[in-house]
């Protein structure tokens, strides 16, 4: 059955406007004209057609990939409803995951919540495209944002403590 990866990268609800979906992958190109790209893809786990996060790289477009991070369904809470849901039944290979088996008329990932995988695909597109996303979505960071941490107080012999 099909994974209906261009149904989920909807779903995703990323800002790009220049991308596009090849197979089970997203492209994008969040800074037109630079020589970055952001490709997005499922992960495998170790069950065979079975899938348990993203994962992002970004490509320059002549020294190829360059960084890469993996987003695991489980750390974003994506299915974390559903496996609540199903807590009461027999545990299955299926908790935080998702595979192309499904019912009909319903997407694979049913049950999934993707706010989490997009705000974690925004504080990674920030790094790499600073600007490239509208200011409702980098207003919703703002409370995520890095804090300052005071540094340890000076000694007053100025040496190391014994």
């Amino acid at each position: 059955m099909s994974l209906q990866a261009p149904e989920f990268f909807a779903e995703l609800c990323l800002p790009f406007t220049d991308h596009a979906v090849v197979g089970n992958t997203y492209y994008a190109t969040p800074a037109p004209g630079a020589p970055l790209r952001l490709r997005i893809g499922f992960t495998g786990t170790i069950h065979a057609d079975t899938y348990g996060g993203l994962r992002l790289a970004i490509i320059h477009a002549d020294r190829g990939e360059i960084d890469a991070v993996a987003l695991s369904f489980v750390d974003h809470g994506t299915f974390h409803r559903r496996d609540e849901a199903q807590r009461t039944m027999v545990r299955t290979k299926q908790y935080g995951t998702f595979d192309t088996y499904h019912r009909p008329g319903q997407p694979p990932w049913e049950g999934a919540v993707t706010t989490g995988l997009r705000d974690a695909i925004e504080q990674y597109s920030a790094v790499w495209f600073p600007g490239a996303w509208p200011a409702s979505a980098s207003g919703r960071s703002a409370g995520r944002a890095a804090r300052t941490v005071p540094s340890p107080p000076a000694t007053l012999s100025g040496g190391r403590a014994r």
